[in-house]
């Protein structure tokens, strides 16, 4: 897929100086290459993720999991994924920005996967989260990432989430990472010695495991 085109941001008001390419203050006064006005200076955050959802080829929701309080109800939650679907669905693009929110995305076969985020967020941070899904997704069902395939694992589509971001907060994005977390045995091409129903026995053990704890 090809990136859909730079159109303006709302956060691009810093110019090329709030990046550290230089420029100059309005009274022609060089910015020093790492100074950043202060009023414009954004707080850090580690909650980068404001959603993850994954819909299938007529925009019915699979799965969603929101981290803040941007669209609190069902009903909203809801109607922001069918225009999110409406919008990207028939586009060749990666990069979608709607209702003030920055929106990677994906798609596979039948299925389209997508990671939400504020609209000052960094796109490589985004997708990273959104290939790093990807990638552990292809492992775990053995390259056969499609909608029959994921509801019939979607205890270990979660798992897999859930080790990916927390509350928001980027855990990981080594895809071979997250499923040696979940204890699975991955090569370099797929699940070699280990079943999809093996990975989510492991998968369901480790659940039982924590509540128990």
């Amino acid at each position: 897929m090809q990136k859909a085109e730079a159109r303006p941001r709302q956060h691009d008001h810093f110019g090329g100086a709030a990046r550290g390419r230089g420029g100059e203050r309005a009274a022609g006064v060089p910015l020093g290459p790492m100074e950043i006005p202060a009023g414009l200076m954004l707080e850090p955050s580690l909650y980068t993720v404001k959603a993850i959802f994954i819909l299938d080829s007529f925009g019915q929701r699979l799965l969603a999991k929101y981290y803040d309080d941007t669209f609190p109800s069902m009903k909203e939650q809801k109607s922001f994924e069918r225009n999110v679907f409406n919008k990207t669905h028939k586009t060749d693009s990666e990069i979608a920005f709607l209702e003030g929110l920055t929106i990677v995305y994906k798609n596979s076969i039948d299925l389209f996967f997508y990671v939400v985020g504020s609209p000052h967020e960094n796109e490589l941070m985004l997708m990273s989260v959104l290939t790093c899904l990807f990638e552990s997704l292809n492992h775990m069902l053995r390259k056969n990432v499609e909608k029959r395939t994921l509801v019939e694992n979607m205890d270990g589509v979660f798992l897999v989430v859930d080790e990916i971001v927390d509350g928001g907060v980027i855990l990981e994005s080594d895809a071979q990472q997250v499923i040696q977390k979940l204890n699975f045995r991955v090569d370099d091409s797929s699940l070699s010695e280990h079943s999809v129903t093996q990975v989510l026995q492991s998968a369901k053990e480790q659940i039982k495991w924590s509540l128990l704890k």
